[in-house]
């Protein structure tokens, strides 16, 4: 297992894509680890960016980098368009030799939660479908990825553990407790 920052210590969650591209970089902070995994945090305000776009977290949100490094689950607390769970599916997710950097390749698919009417699906299919012929994604990584989408689809709609509120909320409190202003780290 790699070395982990103390809870508490900004750090940067840094994707690429397949082909070494970079793809989003996260201004975060290590909040600690439990049965499920690792989580990282970013307060409101706290940057998200990738070549040619970049946001603002608008409410706080918290991830879990699970140790089968093949995706990462983003919980979000009071997000303006209701939007409670994001799931990417990614592969070769980890942390780097550097304790303040964790990295993992995008790979498209993501599993999303809406609260209200528009409910629990898996996104991004056509940007899956180009990519994979695009950067010749091994078959086995494929068939891996397609049938965890539809596990974590199924497991989000059921709202089983980790996907649940209660699990990420103890986080989310825990980030809140910080009271972290603007990260120090240049992102």
């Amino acid at each position: 297992m790699s070395v982990r920052p103390e809870p508490g210590a900004e750090m940067v969650f840094q994707w690429r894509k397949w082909d070494g591209s970079p793809h989003w970089r996260h201004e975060s902070v290590y909040l600690g680890a439990d049965a499920w995994g690792d989580w990282v945090g970013q307060p409101i305000g706290w940057r998200s960016a990738r070549p040619g776009a970049g946001f603002e977290a608008v409410g706080p949100n918290v991830t879990l980098v699970p140790a089968s490094g093949d995706f990462a689950l983003t919980v979000n607390r009071n997000h303006p368009g209701g939007m409670r769970v994001y799931i990417d599916l990614g592969w070769d997710i980890h942390w780097s030799d550097d304790p303040l950097l964790a990295t993992g390749i995008d790979m498209d698919l993501d599993v999303v939660r809406i609260e209200g009417e528009r409910g629990t699906w898996v996104d991004d299919r056509d940007e899956w479908a180009e990519h994979s012929i695009r950067y010749r994604y091994p078959a086995e990584i494929m068939t891996h990825l397609e049938e965890l989408a539809l596990d974590l689809e199924t497991r989000v709609r059921a709202q089983v553990a980790p996907f649940d509120d209660a699990v990420p909320d103890l986080w989310l409190d825990r980030l809140e407790a910080l009271h972290l202003d603007r990260p120090r780290l240049d992102a």
